[in-house]
């Protein structure tokens, strides 16, 4: 039996195996592969959905600037440190320099999910369940949090914590997912398992032999989640730069950073919130892989559409492969749906793959699997964009450098809607010295497990897709 968290770690392990196995013979390639293969400083745009509901972008820093705290990256992480470090301690000096808009990545143009814990732990016990019940707890706050921030600001990012669903593929994930949820409720976790007949009473399919149900992970609005945090770091006394690239980081008890226009700026700490992008900057290359993944939205339908495919509880689910699908139902009654098939471009590339197209029908396909009567439904928009996607499917967050000046998080596979904020929020205390309220958290300092350099990285990513799709007849 097998949970979808056991399958994707599967997934990885084959990765690592294949990249291992390459890098025996050739570890002087491995080494010298980013001096060889130095990677483009590129910039996808965002043409998501969510996008149109994106803050307009404020203008680029054109002069010089010395700070306390410099924050590379617009993205959740980025935002959410800045605004707890100015609400933590207002005389702390903060900037926050995005290389192309907020929310321009893939807190802009995800699949709007909130999930609580984080990926290693989604349906998957750990040795230590006191830890497992802390962070659910943790994330499960978040959202809550989320919720209160909405109000303080003023901006209405659509959060909802009605609950989710990951939906079973088959009687034998069922079985999993009741003997997760029988342990884990053991363990103090409110959730839920689901027969057939209560998940399709909720969701309007009866083609999930199961499911388990978070009562406190919920959806959001991924462009106006955007907007609330910059909204609220402003309102803070928060400088966002836009349009800013930083292209050079010159370490140091102070360190320096250089934009693409020539402007400097330098700072007592950095914080790297560059997620999928970071390897950029020449940093975590080893820690995580962009991966392509791809959604897509309808035009809202009609309420006597909506009738139709029954989906009365109006909570989003996912199911439990390996290249998981995803689908969600916004307040205007559109019905998004993402992943499937994933794409690695070589060398960390941010370019849309040439199989988008391929990966765009899949989607198509699935929504009438689910949903047969939606199969005239056009799709609105398409659109992909990079996650974080660490070896272990564990998140990290921490310090680096040789002066630990650096602060960084990375490694969100997939649960970085609401993890980005509960790290920001610990980045920010990282900042004031508040490492000891940390340190049960099984994920600071410390950095997921070292995924190889090119050639072994793609040839590693593509022999584990290619094994995972022979495997489960995708």
């Amino acid at each position: 039996m097998t949970s979808r968290a056991n399958s994707r770690r599967r997934f990885l392990k084959t990765t690592v195996l294949a990249g291992a196995g390459g890098m025996t013979g050739a570890a002087a390639i491995n080494i010298a592969s980013p001096y060889l293969l130095p990677e483009k400083s590129q910039f996808d745009e965002n043409n998501s959905f969510w996008s149109a509901e994106l803050p307009l972008p404020n203008s680029p820093l054109l002069r010089d600037r010395e700070l306390d705290v410099a924050i590379v990256g617009g993205g959740l992480t980025g935002l959410s440190a800045a605004l707890y470090l100015k609400r933590n301690s207002s005389g702390t000096t903060v900037a926050l320099l995005e290389a192309a808009r907020c929310g321009n990545g893939a807190s802009g143009r995800n699949g709007a999910m909130l999930l609580t814990l984080t990926e290693d732990r989604y349906m998957q016990s750990s040795s230590d369940a006191q830890v497992d019940k802390r962070i659910y707890e943790l994330t499960a706050d978040n959202i809550r949090r989320l919720r209160g921030f909405s109000a303080e600001y003023g901006v209405d990012a659509e959060i909802e914590q009605d609950g989710a669903l990951q939906v079973c593929n088959s009687a034998e994930q069922s079985a999993v997912a009741l003997e997760y949820c029988e342990r884990a409720r053991a363990g103090g976790l409110p959730v839920e398992f689901w027969d057939n007949q209560k998940t399709a009473q909720a969701i309007g399919t009866r083609l999930y032999a199961g499911a388990y149900f978070d009562p406190n992970s919920g959806q959001v609005h991924p462009g106006k989640l955007v907007r609330l945090f910059k909204t609220a770091a402003q309102a803070e006394g928060v400088e966002i730069f836009e349009q800013s690239p930083v292209v050079h980081i010159e370490q140091g008890p102070q360190i320096i950073l250089t934009l693409t226009n020539g402007s400097s700026v330098k700072c007592k700490t950095l914080i790297m919130a560059t997620n999928a992008y970071s390897s950029k900057l020449g940093y975590l290359r080893g820690a995580a892989s962009p991966i392509f993944d791809y959604m897509a939205i309808t035009a809202p339908l009609s309420e006597g559409r909506l009738s139709q495919i029954r989906w009365t509880r109006r909570i989003p689910f996912n199911d439990c492969r390996t290249e998981v699908f995803y689908l969600g139902l916004t307040r205007d009654n559109r019905v998004h749906i993402g992943g499937g098939p994933v794409d690695y471009v070589f060398n960390n590339g941010v370019s849309e793959p040439s199989a988008a197209a391929h990966r765009f029908a899949a989607l198509r396909s699935e929504l009438t699997r689910i949903y047969p009567s939606l199969a005239n439904e056009p799709f609105e928009r398409t659109w992909s964009g990079l996650v974080d996607m660490s070896l272990d499917q564990t998140p990290a967050v921490g310090r680096m450098g040789k002066h630990g000046n650096i602060l960084y998080a990375i490694g969100f596979s997939g649960h970085g809607v609401n993890l980005t904020s509960v790290f920001g929020r610990i980045l920010a205390d990282l900042v004031a010295q508040k490492d000891p309220a940390w340190e049960w958290l099984p994920y600071l300092n410390r950095l997921p497990t070292y995924t190889p350099n090119e050639p072994f990285r793609w040839a590693g990513i593509h022999l584990a897709l290619g094994f995972n799709r022979l495997r489960e007849g995708s």
